[in-house]
């Protein structure tokens, strides 16, 4: 006798690499597109607009990761694109990810 597994929920993450300035405004932005929680890490790289390192506030990246429903992914990427992109460097990337704790998402 075998069982079957479960299927494993699946839901997307939104990362967001943006400047750090826009932390306080963005959290809100995620709150506001009704997301349950997100993750924020200092984040450093190259990219088209040179360095970004951590050592200065004002010159650094912060790394936004919101795992969420499909809808809720692709209205929020919207909304940042539509309000952050022409000023601020920005990118994002979204993901379909399996998750194993569905419950808190």
């Amino acid at each position: 006798m075998s069982s079957k597994p479960s299927a494993v929920p699946q839901r997307k993450l939104l990362t967001i690499v943006t400047e750090a300035v826009l932390e306080t405004t963005l959290v809100r932005d995620i709150e506001q597109h009704n997301a349950h929680g997100y993750t924020i890490t200092d984040a450093r790289g190259k990219g088209s607009r040179g360095v970004r390192g951590a050592g200065w506030e004002a010159s650094s990246n912060i790394r936004i990761e919101v795992l969420c429903d499909a809808s809720t992914a692709e209205g929020l990427a919207a909304h940042l694109r539509d309000h952050y992109y022409a000023d601020y460097a920005m990118i994002l990337f979204l993901s379909d990810v399996e998750v194993l704790r569905p419950a808190k998402f």
